[in-house]
């Protein structure tokens, strides 16, 4: 059995800031799948969409995101199209099956929070100290990020990079967002769970930010966007996209489809 496990914002889907920031398509070419306040807000192509949705009917698809449920659930592409087994949420901390929360997978979590780490809050008045501009949000009482109103200089992420390792977390800068995630809470933990709970012999994987290492590592084809945060790192062996933004999420996919026609 075989599974596509994927990042969403910033490798399969786009929000209208991603799409400004890459330029790289046409509106007409666009298929919403997130809707917030009634408005859709991310999109993919819809050759992307239409290569997803086959893919979903073929390997297990799982949705591994940073997002917390609430923000994971406005992705109605996923009640409304793709209907989904498994979703790994804020980062790790939930696995989603068959629409619930697994609870034992939460309580696993949970404990080596309290147990491996600096606590939430203790870590935000740490990270207060480098005066960061931008606006501060918890994600489910686990983690924390900024929307920053300026981008950090590099010495300032060198030095947090430094805190948070001290203290048993880690840090991404994903576009104007700046994660700051305990290591406990870790994407690659649950997608190892799902591949070993469902017998997965194959895993594709898809992500752009560091904090995707995790999973891809334990992925046999990890895919990385050109413009991710990943595709910077040196002595990983990535399989880098050649197109930049939305059309890199259609490539990937497009990839995956290739090398599944190959092996059948």
């Amino acid at each position: 059995m075989m599974m596509f496990a994927s990042d969403l914002d910033r490798t399969l889907i786009y929000s209208e800031r991603a799409l400004s920031e890459f330029k790289e398509h046409s509106n007409s070419d666009l298929v919403g799948v997130e809707r917030r306040d009634g408005l859709e807000v991310a999109f993919m192509t819809k050759d992307a969409f239409e290569s997803l949705r086959e893919l979903a009917e073929n390997i297990l698809f799982v949705p591994v995101t940073t997002r917390t449920y609430e923000q994971f659930q406005r992705i109605f592409m996923f009640s409304e199209d793709i209907p989904l087994t498994y979703a790994v949420t804020s980062n790790g901390a939930n696995i989603i099956y068959n629409g619930k929360p697994l609870t034992e997978w939460r309580e696993f979590v949970q404990k080596r929070l309290e147990k491996e780490c600096t606590s939430l809050e203790a870590m935000i008045q740490k990270i207060k100290g480098f005066e960061i501009k931008g606006k501060l949000k918890k994600a489910e009482s686990l983690f924390f990020y900024y929307i920053l109103d300026e981008i950090i200089s590099l010495e300032t992420g060198k030095l947090i990079r430094v805190l948070a390792e001290a203290n048993g977390w880690r840090v991404s800068i994903q576009g104007r967002k700046l994660y700051l995630v305990p290591k406990p809470v870790c994407k690659g933990e649950a997608v190892k769970f799902i591949k070993e709970r469902e017998g997965i012999h194959t895993v594709f994987g898809a992500g752009d930010s560091l904090l995707d290492h995790d999973f891809l590592k334990v992925c046999e084809y990890p895919f990385v966007p050109l413009h991710g945060e990943l595709a910077n790192e040196k002595g990983i062996n990535y399989l880098i996209s050649q197109r930049r933004g939305i059309k890199a999420g259609e490539e990937i996919l497009f990839e995956i489809t290739d090398i599944l026609k190959k092996t059948v």
